[in-house]
């Protein structure tokens, strides 16, 4: 379930149960009820992750070790082309058009500008996920999973 959502059904349950229970011991037996469910959700959340983890951790073993370069090198290959993508914007189209818009003649700015630009917005999450860079990561430190880094 989503983090977000879990606190504001915890405390509509509570409101829930301090309504059906006006004696405070059962409310509070029924609220203590209500955070072990929700501890036992995350925890079993949690731990089916992990294991997802732990297969993909196998799975990308088992790829690298394959004696096929189709079967180990796909991960390779794909980040070189995104470096290469990633490389090309933000690195080599710009110097390219400094020199050429600074010391370049017309003829040199005309072809320059007929240069491809490539749509980094489909590439960009490729290469995130390939990095292990997402909110996901965020998450966790928020819920304390992974420690802050220091």
């Amino acid at each position: 379930m989503n983090p977000l959502f879990i606190g504001p059904i915890l405390e509509i349950g509570k409101g829930i149960i301090n309504r059906l229970f006006p004696d405070p011991a059962a409310a509070a037996a029924a609220q203590l009820e209500l955070l072990k469910m929700q501890q036992n959700g995350d925890l079993a959340q949690l731990a089916s992750e992990t294991d997802l983890a732990k297969l993909q951790i196998q799975t990308n073993v088992e790829e690298a070790k394959h004696a096929n370069i189709f079967v180990s090198g796909w991960r390779p290959c794909c980040g070189w082309v995104c470096a290469a993508a990633f490389a090309y914007s933000y690195v080599l189209l710009p110097t390219l058009q400094f020199f050429v818009f600074t010391f370049g003649t017309t003829t040199m700015v005309e072809q320059l500008s007929r240069a491809p630009a490539l749509e980094l917005s489909e590439m960009m999450p490729v290469l995130l996920g390939m990095l292990g860079l997402s909110g996901l990561r965020t998450t966790e430190r928020i819920k304390g999973v992974i420690p802050p880094q220091s």
